[in-house]
Protein backbone atom coordinates (compact mmCIF):
# COMPACT_ATOMS: atom_id res chain seq x y z
CA UNK A 1 0.00 0.00 0.00
CA UNK A 2 2.62 2.36 0.72
CA UNK A 3 3.64 2.35 -3.13
CA UNK A 4 0.24 3.12 -4.28
CA UNK A 5 0.07 5.72 -1.72
CA UNK A 6 3.49 7.33 -3.44
CA UNK A 7 2.41 6.90 -6.45
CA UNK A 8 -1.02 8.44 -6.00
CA UNK A 9 0.94 11.21 -4.35
CA UNK A 10 3.13 11.73 -7.25
CA UNK A 11 0.36 11.57 -9.56
CA UNK A 12 -1.59 14.05 -7.71
CA UNK A 13 1.80 16.63 -7.80
CA UNK A 14 2.65 15.84 -11.27
CA UNK A 15 -1.06 17.04 -11.80
CA UNK A 16 -1.28 19.95 -9.46
CA UNK A 17 1.81 21.13 -11.64
CA UNK A 18 0.30 20.34 -14.84
CA UNK A 19 -2.72 22.59 -14.27
CA UNK A 20 -0.22 25.23 -12.85
CA UNK A 21 1.50 25.35 -15.91
CA UNK A 22 -1.87 25.26 -17.72
CA UNK A 23 -3.28 28.16 -15.94
CA UNK A 24 -0.14 29.73 -16.06
CA UNK A 25 -0.16 29.39 -20.35
CA UNK A 26 -3.90 30.88 -20.28
CA UNK A 27 -3.20 33.16 -18.04
CA UNK A 28 -0.46 34.68 -20.44
CA UNK A 29 -2.07 34.18 -23.45
CA UNK A 30 -5.37 36.37 -22.48
CA UNK A 31 -2.74 38.97 -21.69
CA UNK A 32 -1.01 38.95 -24.33
CA UNK A 33 -4.34 39.20 -26.35
CA UNK A 34 -5.34 42.08 -24.16
CA UNK A 35 -2.21 43.85 -25.42
CA UNK A 36 -3.02 42.89 -29.05
CA UNK A 37 -6.59 44.19 -29.14
CA UNK A 38 -5.07 47.43 -27.48
CA UNK A 39 -2.70 48.21 -29.92
CA UNK A 40 -5.57 47.33 -32.70
CA UNK A 41 -7.83 49.68 -31.33
CA UNK A 42 -4.67 52.62 -31.54
CA UNK A 43 -3.87 51.84 -34.96
CA UNK A 44 -8.15 52.20 -35.55
CA UNK A 45 -8.10 54.93 -33.45
CA UNK A 46 -5.63 56.42 -35.09
CA UNK A 47 -7.34 56.03 -38.43
CA UNK A 48 -10.15 57.66 -37.22
CA UNK A 49 -8.00 60.55 -36.48
CA UNK A 50 -6.10 60.91 -39.68
CA UNK A 51 -9.66 60.24 -41.21
CA UNK A 52 -10.85 63.21 -39.16
CA UNK A 53 -7.74 65.39 -40.42
CA UNK A 54 -8.80 64.31 -44.13
CA UNK A 55 -12.59 65.19 -43.57
CA UNK A 56 -11.56 68.97 -42.10
CA UNK A 57 -9.24 69.78 -44.95
CA UNK A 58 -11.74 69.18 -47.20
CA UNK A 59 -13.78 70.81 -45.30
CA UNK A 60 -11.70 74.07 -45.69
CA UNK A 61 -10.95 73.78 -49.28
CA UNK A 62 -14.97 73.49 -49.85
CA UNK A 63 -14.96 76.97 -47.82
CA UNK A 64 -12.43 78.86 -49.85
CA UNK A 65 -13.78 81.57 -51.52
CA UNK A 66 -12.47 80.91 -54.97
CA UNK A 67 -14.34 77.26 -55.00
CA UNK A 68 -17.42 79.06 -53.08
CA UNK A 69 -17.58 81.19 -56.17
CA UNK A 70 -18.04 79.09 -58.89
CA UNK A 71 -20.45 76.58 -56.60
CA UNK A 72 -23.94 78.25 -57.37
CA UNK A 73 -26.30 79.60 -60.22
CA UNK A 74 -24.99 82.72 -61.97
CA UNK A 75 -28.37 84.21 -62.18
CA UNK A 76 -28.78 84.46 -58.49
CA UNK A 77 -28.70 87.87 -56.87
CA UNK A 78 -25.79 88.83 -54.25
CA UNK A 79 -28.28 88.34 -51.42
CA UNK A 80 -29.24 85.07 -52.70
CA UNK A 81 -25.82 83.98 -53.11
CA UNK A 82 -24.86 85.22 -49.45
CA UNK A 83 -27.91 82.92 -47.58
CA UNK A 84 -26.44 79.70 -49.93
CA UNK A 85 -23.00 80.39 -49.13
CA UNK A 86 -23.99 80.53 -45.06
CA UNK A 87 -26.38 77.78 -45.58
CA UNK A 88 -23.47 75.54 -47.30
CA UNK A 89 -20.99 75.91 -44.83
CA UNK A 90 -22.77 75.89 -41.68
CA UNK A 91 -24.77 72.04 -43.04
CA UNK A 92 -21.36 71.60 -43.86
CA UNK A 93 -19.94 72.13 -40.84
CA UNK A 94 -22.69 70.71 -38.43
CA UNK A 95 -22.04 67.74 -40.91
CA UNK A 96 -18.48 67.23 -39.52
CA UNK A 97 -18.71 68.52 -35.75
CA UNK A 98 -18.03 65.07 -34.59
CA UNK A 99 -14.54 65.12 -36.44
CA UNK A 100 -13.73 67.87 -32.89
CA UNK A 101 -12.97 64.25 -31.02
CA UNK A 102 -10.44 63.21 -32.84
CA UNK A 103 -8.76 66.79 -33.61
CA UNK A 104 -6.76 68.75 -31.28
CA UNK A 105 -7.96 71.58 -29.68
CA UNK A 106 -6.07 73.96 -31.30
CA UNK A 107 -6.34 72.95 -34.96
CA UNK A 108 -10.18 72.44 -34.26
CA UNK A 109 -10.50 75.89 -32.81
CA UNK A 110 -8.15 77.41 -36.04
CA UNK A 111 -10.79 75.37 -38.59
CA UNK A 112 -14.13 77.06 -36.43
CA UNK A 113 -12.32 80.54 -36.94
CA UNK A 114 -11.57 79.83 -40.34
CA UNK A 115 -15.04 79.23 -41.00
CA UNK A 116 -15.93 82.16 -39.14
CA UNK A 117 -13.51 84.43 -40.87
CA UNK A 118 -15.44 83.35 -44.35
CA UNK A 119 -18.74 84.00 -43.04
CA UNK A 120 -17.55 87.35 -42.21
CA UNK A 121 -15.75 88.39 -45.32
CA UNK A 122 -18.89 86.98 -46.88
CA UNK A 123 -21.37 89.68 -44.85
CA UNK A 124 -18.60 92.37 -45.17
CA UNK A 125 -18.31 92.18 -49.20
CA UNK A 126 -22.43 92.26 -49.38
CA UNK A 127 -22.19 95.56 -47.00
CA UNK A 128 -19.43 96.72 -49.12
CA UNK A 129 -21.74 96.46 -52.60
CA UNK A 130 -23.67 98.90 -53.78
CA UNK A 131 -27.92 98.35 -54.34
CA UNK A 132 -27.85 98.14 -58.24
CA UNK A 133 -24.27 95.41 -57.96
CA UNK A 134 -24.90 91.86 -59.46
CA UNK A 135 -23.69 88.80 -58.50
CA UNK A 136 -20.07 89.19 -60.73
CA UNK A 137 -19.47 92.11 -58.67
CA UNK A 138 -20.21 90.24 -55.76
CA UNK A 139 -17.41 87.42 -56.56
CA UNK A 140 -15.18 89.34 -57.85
CA UNK A 141 -14.88 91.62 -54.50
CA UNK A 142 -15.14 89.02 -52.21
CA UNK A 143 -12.03 86.85 -53.85
CA UNK A 144 -10.31 90.37 -53.86
CA UNK A 145 -10.99 90.81 -49.99
CA UNK A 146 -9.89 87.40 -49.66
CA UNK A 147 -6.78 87.64 -51.74
CA UNK A 148 -6.15 91.31 -49.99
CA UNK A 149 -6.30 89.83 -46.36
CA UNK A 150 -4.86 86.97 -43.91
CA UNK A 151 -4.93 83.85 -45.88
CA UNK A 152 -6.53 81.91 -42.72
CA UNK A 153 -7.41 79.02 -44.62
CA UNK A 154 -4.14 77.80 -46.13
CA UNK A 155 -2.82 78.48 -42.59
CA UNK A 156 -5.34 76.27 -40.90
CA UNK A 157 -5.15 73.66 -43.60
CA UNK A 158 -0.77 73.31 -43.64
CA UNK A 159 -1.16 73.14 -39.51
CA UNK A 160 -3.44 69.68 -40.11
CA UNK A 161 -1.19 68.61 -42.62
CA UNK A 162 1.38 68.65 -40.53
CA UNK A 163 -0.89 67.30 -37.20
CA UNK A 164 -1.75 64.36 -39.90
CA UNK A 165 2.06 63.63 -40.90
CA UNK A 166 3.16 63.37 -37.51
CA UNK A 167 -0.27 60.89 -36.74
CA UNK A 168 0.88 58.65 -39.76
CA UNK A 169 4.40 57.77 -38.58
Amino acid sequence: MDITIIFSAFALLILAFLVLLFRQFVYTYIRLKEKELQILSLKSGGQHKLQAYERMTLFLERIKPSNLVSNFDKELKPHEFLFLINKSIKEEFEYNISQKLYISKNSWQNIVNSKDNVLQLAHKTYEQLGNNANLEDYKTLFLMNYINGEDFITQTTEELKREALILSN
